[in-house]
């Protein structure tokens, strides 16, 4: 075995698990709360990635650096898909709150595809390049073909965002709502929870942290197309199951272990059948673990 091959495959595995692991916190937020799978989440990282690469085409005609253009679109793209989750929420999830849990499934569906067609005709159904501005560091040159820049910053983003969440809930207000809103709804209304300001929140909170992942990955892998919210959103999903949804922790976990087992089965075994086999993974551990691998069949999941 090949010391160097084994370890950009488990590098390669953790950039792809950390991705996969930001969205999926948005996945679990939301199922944590009202018990929702919002299948329209991938939407928003794919909608945040073309938004920054909007304001990059903009700005790079203004002569900005290329560090003061990857902030600047990157809080352009947080705002703007931040905005888009409140607002899908208040149309498509509001008005349904009460009803069967099926009616929300399908208007999640719904929106997922409404969104997906609306950029495909307000942009193209074209891949288009998307600039790589994060730079090289220079101390990563003697394993510049293992792990390059971008991919140090999209693990450090994950970590960061993570610790931060996790002082949310634990330690602030807001999250004391949220915990409270997620263990009974009711309850937290008549103690006072404005649930409403609870649910916006965390719609809000998980669209931002999608759109961060959408410019770092995007700007990673060097393309974009209308289509790319959607394989990346089932499988964010499927990690969020897979670490047991509802789970924070194990949203980050479960992306981890699906990046790693599909960079590891692309490497040694074959890359015809990656999807197949993240798929197939998915299963086996719901048969052995239906409740995911740190979740719990208790109701307190945020």
């Amino acid at each position: 075995m090949n010391p160097d091959y084994f370890l950009e495959l488990f590098l390669g595995g953790l950039t792809r698990g950390s991705i996969y692991a930001l969205i999926a916190l948005g996945y679990t937020m939301v199922y944590g709360i009202i018990e929702l799978i919002n299948f329209a989440h991938g939407e928003i990282y794919m909608i945040g990635a073309f938004t920054a690469l909007i304001v990059i085409g903009v700005l790079s005609l203004a002569g900005l650096n290329t560090i003061a253009i990857l902030v600047i679109a990157t809080a352009a793209a947080v705002i703007y898909s931040s905005a888009y989750g409140w607002t899908m929420e208040k149309i498509a999830y509001k008005p349904l709150r009460k009803a069967p849990r099926l009616s929300a499934l399908i208007s999640a569906i719904g929106m997922s595809l409404f969104l997906q067609n609306y950029v495909r005709i307000a942009q193209t159904s074209d891949f288009l390049p998307f600039p790589r501005l994060i730079p090289e560091f220079a101390s990563l040159k003697p394993v510049a073909h293992i792990v390059r820049s971008s991919e140090i910053v999209i693990y450090f983003t994950t970590a960061v965002v993570m610790v931060i969440l996790t002082i949310l809930i634990k330690f602030t207000r807001m999250g004391k709502a949220m915990r409270a809103t997620a263990q009974d709804k009711d309850m937290a209304m008549l103690v006072g929870v404005d649930i409403n300001r609870v649910i916006s929140f965390t719609f809000i909170t998980g669209s931002a942290i999608a759109a961060l992942g959408g410019v770092l990955i995007t700007s990673h892998i060097g393309q974009i197309n209308f289509y790319i919210g959607f394989l990346t959103g089932i499988k964010a999903f499927v990690a969020a199951v897979l670490g047991g949804i509802g789970s924070m922790p194990g949203a980050v976990l479960g992306g981890l272990v699906l990046g790693w087992t599909e960079s590891f089965f692309t490497g040694y075994i074959s890359s015809d059948y990656e999807d197949v086999f993240a798929f197939l993974f998915l299963v086996f551990i719901l048969i052995f673990r239906p409740s995911g691998i740190l979740g719990r069949k208790q109701s307190d999941k945020v």
